[in-house]
């Protein structure tokens, strides 16, 4: 990876047991470092902590705020531009700040208000162990940002922008002289596909290591800034919570550790990696809301029947205080979640993106839920009913739609998409390809789709389905076959904020039904039938802002 940004993108089970309990005794005060590991230890300066790993890593906390100040990796510093630290949100302003060290295990503690951060080191690793406990909504801390100087690595990925670009959207959307966009939102993966992010060039990898998300909001599918590069500098991401195309509401407590780690240019040991990492030397430093290995549990299914073997399938776990999630192995279903904190839990199992089974689970400490094989409905998974043509296949994402893959790394503006117009004839071969991944009212409201029906078929009513995946400002379709038009739909309910231009489809799936009588179909069998896609809604503004839906599915059923 040397010589390029790059990202890892990984289908990994997702596995806690990297946190432990409250309640053991503080930490005491500075020990030698020298008696651990060479170099090892830690000074006061006056107005930093200064922690010398014992590798190359050497790096500086303020005792004022808790920002993380200075970076400094085999002599050459990282950390900062346009004279700003790396730290929690904007920064946390005023904080209390503290620092003990117990053998080869430095800690530093940050509080502000409810609000309560930690940066560990451990002798002979460059790498610094974060965790943020957000006990409520006092404190508004929904991620940590490591900023990276300017000039350290390259810049023109999806997710970075120069000042060569013009704005096009809100301040955090560009486009380049040649017509890409660029913007910081443009990360392209699912949280469920990477478990670091960062940088690589000249020798030196730069990652974050995201942490299990067990506090996080949104589910194995949500997307979210990880990165951004621009003439400035660089930003790299843990995302603790966003409220951008947000389908679940915040949740509190600890969550952690995410990891800071340097490497010699290549990808950080997957040792720290998300359901690898255990931190069992953790255990004794009295962290708030940290939960050992001990003191959870794990699910395991025997196997899930009634699947689409064409589709990956995802099993979760959701709770008003924590989420989890797993895939379900190809050949029969097998799952395992671990690390599940204490509770009762809502297991659903998605096919793709899509929810085709729900049933309620309870998890002990150190106990194991095993589940029998789950048999999936045929009535669960839309793909089953019969259907005269469909265009897509219903899994809960508008993959195979013309322009979906562009949609996740680009603004719909970009240059390198295709055409958002254009009807569409059953029968052609290129249904799905030919059909636009988005519909908004301002931009192509109003796609033809033509197809012949039978006599038999043309003298019975049939049920049109349209499935969404999210929708921007209420934008949901309302249907004209020939001369017959349907009733405007309620709209559902999904995030309020962007999503269709900064790179996000993931809002709540939705399934709209549509009673065609017999009376609207052409009696005619020779002749195609029309069916008019309009996006309606009385919100949103103008072109790609304007109210707009995502698409996954649409077919008339037999």
């Amino acid at each position: 990876m040397s010589g390029s940004p790059s990202h890892a993108v990984t289908r990994r089970a997702f596995v806690a047991g990297t946190a432990a309990v409250a309640g053991s005794a503080a930490l005491a005060g500075p020990l030698a470092g020298a008696a651990v590991a060479a170099g090892f230890g830690w000074r006061d300066d006056g107005t930093h902590y200064v922690v010398d790993t014992g590798a190359a890593l050497v790096f500086k906390v303020s005792k004022s705020t808790g920002d993380l100040t200075s970076l400094v990796y085999k002599g050459t510093e990282y950390q900062g531009y346009g004279g700003k630290n790396s730290h929690i949100e904007s920064g946390l302003g005023s904080s209390t700040v503290t620092l003990a060290q117990s053998g080869s295990t430095i800690l530093i503690s940050v509080t502000h208000g409810t609000l309560r951060h930690y940066y560990a080191a451990r002798a002979g690793e460059n790498h610094i162990y974060l965790w943020t406990n957000k006990a409520d909504s006092s404190v508004s801390a929904t991620r940590f940002i490591l900023r990276v100087r300017a000039g350290l690595f390259p810049n023109d990925e999806p997710d970075s922008y120069t000042y060569t670009t013009s704005t096009i959207e809100a301040s955090d959307v560009f486009a380049k002289p040649d017509g890409q966009t660029r913007s910081k939102h443009y990360s392209k993966v699912r949280v469920i596909d990477y478990d670091y992010t960062g940088w690589s060039a000249g020798g030196v990898g730069l990652w974050i290591v995201r942490s299990n998300h067990e506090k996080a909001s949104g589910g194995p599918f949500y997307r979210s800034l990880l990165r951004h590069q621009s003439a400035d500098g660089g930003g790299l991401y843990e995302i603790l919570y966003y409220g951008e195309n947000q389908t679940e509401a915040e949740r509190y407590g600890l969550q952690g550790p995410y990891v800071i780690a340097f490497t010699d240019g290549g990808a950080p040991p997957s040792a720290l990696f998300p359901g690898t990492l255990t931190t069992p030397w953790a255990d004794s430093l009295g962290i708030p809301g940290y939960v050992p290995a001990s003191g959870r549990g794990k699910v395991a299914g025997v196997g899930i029947a009634g699947r689409d073997t064409a589709y990956p399938y995802t099993v979760g776990l959701a709770s008003p205080s924590a989420q989890y999630w797993g895939p379900a192995r190809s050949s029969d279903g097998y799952f395992s979640i671990g690390g599940v904190l204490p509770g009762t839990y809502t297991l659903t199992v998605y096919k793709g993106e899509l929810a085709v089974y729900t049933t309620s689970v309870s998890v002990s400490a150190g106990g194991t839920t095993t589940l029998n094989t789950i048999t999936i409905p045929s009535t669960n998974d839309p793909s089953n009913a019969s259907a005269i043509w469909r265009i897509g296949d219903w899994n809960g994402t508008p993959g195979g739609f013309k322009n979906a893959a562009l949609m996740t790394y680009a603004h719909p503006s970009d240059v390198r998409a295709a055409s958002w117009t254009g009807n569409v004839v059953i029968g052609s071969g290129t249904e799905t390809s030919a059909f636009p991944c988005y519909l908004w009212k301002d931009v192509n409201s109003g796609i033809i789709v033509y197809f012949k029906l039978t006599a038999a078929q043309a003298a019975a009513a049939h049920t049109l389905r349209i499935g969404v995946t999210t929708a921007y400002a209420n934008g949901r379709p309302q249907i004209t076959v020939n001369d017959w038009t349907s009733p405007i739909p309620a709209p559902p309910a999904q995030p309020s904020t962007r999503s269709l231009t900064v790179g996000s489809y993931r809002g709540n799936n939705h399934t709209f039904g549509y009673s065609v009588p017999a009376s609207a179909w052409l009696t005619d069998t020779s002749r195609y039938n029309q069916l008019r896609i309009n996006v309606v809604s009385g919100s949103g503004t103008t072109s790609y802002l304007s109210a707009g839906t995502s698409i996954d599915a649409i077919d008339l059923l037999a």
